[in-house]
């Protein structure tokens, strides 16, 4: 059977009305206009580089938008010199860490709408197939063990070795239902973060630093061999996720009413979640771990653009772009020292997910 159009998929919501027990329902939002969601994703993507330069410009030495201008020409060959020290700053310390931060905040946020989108489970993310914990295990190692790797190819490694142990546990009798699939991710989460937890246990003063600041995820090690791997490999990954989109919209009808339509479950979940699981691997090996970023970033966009993925997703990495370099400007603009980013999401994304739970019959409800 032919696939039907992305375009001939037709749209459906939960309409308000009044339940069994006489109290009215809540009222979904009207669907938005694919015209609003094209301007949407345009001041978003717009928003990213004003964020970018103005992370550009903040910090312990402040730096001129003009300044800021000048070091980018000068590198770019567009003019001959600039200052010395703005241009070690613009270009050595700033710049990488915005970028990598602007890539990270992307891949996790479009890993999560793809991830909510395959499970078709608005409160599922990125680290629930134990990635996160894997990664965090790999870069243990590295640092236990001295391994010839760095941290972040360990990282890496142990957080795809953790996502492939959950699928391949998933299937022992089988089956691959969603449950035993999350079920998986919990046991293997749970076995390395017991091994991360030895580590930590057993490893030195200097060690058990290393493993601590890297567990609570930033940018400080950032660094141009990082960008050059990390950022075109967001890229080509948000915009793969992004050709399965209209898929991901059939699947949300159910695994029966996909197949009467031309798309086979099994095949287009295994797909996304390799890729959604090789983009937050690559994305917490850089970085360590940033919490909430996957799971609360492509809420914001689904009540944004509604539940089509061909819009949620490219809206979930441009507003998770903002999202992590705002977060990492505060990191290092709060305090004399620099503050974990984990910390910085979590005191920002903890009241909005206590806002989305007291309105989850509208939001939670109508995108799943």
């Amino acid at each position: 059977m032919t696939p039907p159009a992305p375009s001939s998929i037709p749209a459906t919501r939960p309409t308000a009305g009044r339940g069994d027990d006489g109290v009215s329902a809540p009222v979904v939002p009207a669907p938005v206009s694919n015209r609003r969601r094209a301007v949407l994703l345009v001041v978003t993507a717009a928003l990213v580089l004003v964020v970018a330069v103005v992370s550009i410009t903040v910090g312990a030495y402040v730096i001129p938008v003009g300044d800021v201008l000048k070091v980018l020409a000068a590198k770019t060959g567009l003019t001959d010199s600039t200052n010395s020290l703005n241009a070690s700053v613009v270009w050595d310390m700033r710049l990488t860490r915005v970028l990598l931060a602007g890539a990270v905040g992307a891949a996790l946020a479009c890993s999560g709408a793809a991830y909510q989108g395959t499970f078709r489970n608005p409160l599922v993310e990125p680290f629930i197939l134990g990635v996160s914990a894997g990664a965090a295990c790999g870069a243990g190692l590295a640092v236990m063990v001295d391994v010839p790797l760095s941290m972040q190819v360990m990282a890496f490694i142990f957080g795809m070795l953790a996502v492939w142990l959950t699928y391949t546990l998933s299937r022992v009798r089988g089956e691959r239902p969603t449950v035993t699939l999350i079920l998986a991710g919990v046991v293997v989460g749970s076995f390395f973060s017991a091994v991360f937890s030895l580590f930590q246990y057993a490893g030195t003063d200097e060690q058990l630093r290393r493993l601590v600041f890297w567990v609570m995820g930033g940018f400080y090690r950032a660094t141009w061999n990082d960008v050059a791997v990390v950022v075109p490999a967001t890229v080509i990954g948000c915009l793969l996720l992004w050709r399965f989109g209209w898929r991901l919209n059939v699947l949300s009808l159910g695994d029966d009413e996909a197949r009467s339509l031309g798309v086979d479950p099994e095949p287009l979940r295994r797909w996304v979640i390799v890729l959604a699981t090789a983009l937050t691997a690559l994305a917490v090996s850089v970085s360590g771990i940033i919490a909430w970023v996957g799971l609360l970033v492509p809420h914001a966009a689904r009540m944004m653009v509604g539940p089509d993925h061909r819009f949620v997703i490219p809206l979930s990495a441009t507003l998770g772009a903002v999202f992590v370099m705002a977060c990492d400007v505060l990191a290092r603009t709060i305090h004399t020292g620099e503050v974990p980013i984990s910390i910085i999401t979590s005191i920002l994304g903890a009241p909005y997910l206590v806002y989305l739970l007291r309105t989850r019959a509208t939001h939670l409800g109508a995108s799943s």
